[in-house]
């Protein structure tokens, strides 16, 4: 089974790639769109996985500075990063077929009109 990044970066080839069918790039938009509470309940987990190390370091630390810069070299701080670019990278594209199919939208009533 594909991870969520796997399904975004298919996704991102495909509208990168070549030129969409407005049905298409609908459905892309709703796959991304469904695909967002996943990553958000993702983040969470990794925000919480993240904590915990940086609270261990806290605690063993006498300063706090060393303590974050230790935590943020962490396999969860960098967990963590991705699970966030995930979201922006699903938000950015969300807006480029929302873009794209408006524009698609006014093509055809331009189209339309000229008839």
């Amino acid at each position: 089974m594909a991870t969520i990044r796997e399904i975004i970066k298919d996704i991102q080839n495909e509208v990168g790639g070549k030129e969409l069918l407005p049905d298409r790039a609908a459905e892309l938009l709703n796959q991304l769109a469904a695909l967002l509470g996943n990553i958000n309940q993702e983040i969470r987990q990794r925000d919480f996985e993240y904590s915990t190390v940086l609270l261990s370091y806290l605690q063993s630390e006498q300063k706090a500075t060393h303590a974050k810069i230790k935590a943020e070299c962490s396999l969860e701080f960098l967990a963590k990063r991705e699970a966030r670019d995930t979201k922006e990278l699903a938000l950015e594209m969300i807006r480029s077929l929302k873009y794209y199919l408006q524009a698609k939208r006014d093509e055809l009533q331009t189209t339309k009109y000229q008839k």
